[in-house]
């Protein structure tokens, strides 16, 4: 079979039953590991431990990375790396993730405080918590961004307009989600324009450490700051209360069901496409002139 006999968006379609069927074994199997309840009226009962779910996500990623690695050298036959995992210059996109991701959620909890949404209450230090929640969204982001803008949109986009590909990922990114607790439109909304973040730059670069970084840093910053994370409860460090659950605030969803949120997005948004349109205009200048 030559290359491009399956086109890129039948690849993506190609990959769905087995995601599931195959992920989902290895996923169930962590929770047997871990300790979890498995029968179908009790799951989503338990609350999970911080330890638990990393177990989880650990087993799930191993069933991912086989499936994908399987794909990516029958199916796509490609090197596993072209997902957009080279290492060489990627450590500026890295650190600028990991900050944008700070920065958003250092401003969206200031202003939140300042505007008298949230009232601080304590600072809860666990060290052990903290390391256990750096780890789960490590895996988390790592799992989603290779999934999402690796092997996803990659193929989207050699199917499709570029911008077209990056829409249809996002939408895919928001779909996923969808079954959160306490989802909104707001919240939907709020995980599109975080599928555009994290797709933006990989359009220009080819590059996942950027939305790794970003993944990674807007999920643990999140959690930290003491909301939660896509509606799932985790490890604050900051403990505070609501002046009253709402659409400003983004209630039991987190800051991603916060209008603040939306706002403090685009504005990444258009920072991302003129910074990485620019850095792309400019490389091409220099290999021309070279």
């Amino acid at each position: 079979m030559e290359e491009n006999d399956i086109k890129g968006w039948q690849r993506v379609l190609l990959l769905v039953l087995p995601y599931l069927f195959f992920v989902g074994i290895f996923q169930f199997v962590g929770m047997v590991v871990s300790g979890q309840e498995t029968s179908v009226a009790e799951v989503g009962i338990q609350e999970e431990t911080t330890l638990q779910r990393i177990i989880v996500a650990a087993f799930g990623l191993m069933g991912f990375l086989l499936l994908i690695s399987l794909f990516m050298k029958y199916v796509d036959k490609k090197s596993f790396l072209d997902l957009g995992l080279y290492f060489k210059n990627n450590g500026k996109d890295i650190l600028f993730g990991v900050l944008a991701g700070l920065l958003i959620m250092g401003m969206g909890y200031g202003l939140l405080v300042l505007f008298g949404q949230l009232e601080f209450k304590e600072m809860n230090f666990i060290g052990i918590e903290f390391l256990l929640t750096l780890v789960l969204y490590t895996i988390v982001s790592f799992s989603e961004e290779v999934l999402l803008r690796g092997y996803i949109l990659r193929n989207f986009m050699e199917s499709m307009n570029n911008f077209l590909a990056l829409l249809l990922s996002a939408i895919l990114f928001s779909i996923m989600h969808s079954a959160n607790p306490n989802i909104s439109w707001i919240g939907f909304v709020n995980l599109f324009l975080a599928g555009i973040i994290m797709g933006l730059p990989y359009i220009y670069t080819k590059s996942l450490w950027f939305p790794i970084a970003f993944h990674f840093s807007w999920n643990f910053f999140q959690s930290l700051f003491g909301f939660n994370v896509s509606g799932m409860n985790s490890y604050s460090l900051i403990e505070f209360s609501f002046s009253e659950r709402n659409i400003i605030n983004g209630g039991d969803f987190g800051f991603e069901g916060s209008l603040l949120s939306i706002l403090l997005q685009i504005s990444l948004i258009f920072t991302l496409y003129f910074t990485y349109r620019h850095s792309k205009q400019k490389n091409n200048l220099t290999k021309i002139v070279n």
